[in-house]
């Protein structure tokens, strides 16, 4: 249960990063210019999620820690983001916005964890 729990920890400090820069960037610039950073942040937040995650715990091969990370983002935005805070669909129709950072982040995530020296 601990292992679990530590995967779907780092899961939720990426998940939740990735949530500030889109709520403080939406408060002060315009939307294309918050899909940008995010694109761009969060798949390296997530490198370095991974990296430590990897390097200290490494409970979970690298496809399944990408597998994990992508699914809990997926998860935490349909049934947070879009249904209660949303209440809309909308950001799925957005490749900027949602379907291009899960890609880049499931890469990121994996090909760091493949790279990164076990403890």
């Amino acid at each position: 249960m601990k292992k679990i729990l530590i995967v779907l920890l780092y899961s939720f400090l990426g998940w939740a990063f990735c949530a500030a820069v889109m709520g403080i960037g939406m408060a002060t610039l315009p939307m294309n210019t918050v899909l940008i950073i995010h694109v761009i942040a969060g798949p390296l937040a997530f490198a370095f999620l991974s990296w430590h995650y990897h390097k200290h715990y490494c409970y979970t091969k690298p496809l399944q820690t990408a597998l994990v990370f992508v699914s809990f983002i997926a998860l935490m935005d349909f049934f947070l983001v879009a249904l209660v805070i949303l209440k809309s669909m909308d950001m799925f129709r957005s490749p900027l916005g949602t379907w291009i950072p899960f890609g880049l982040i499931f890469l990121s995530t994996y090909v760091t964890g493949l790279n990164t020296p076990k403890r």
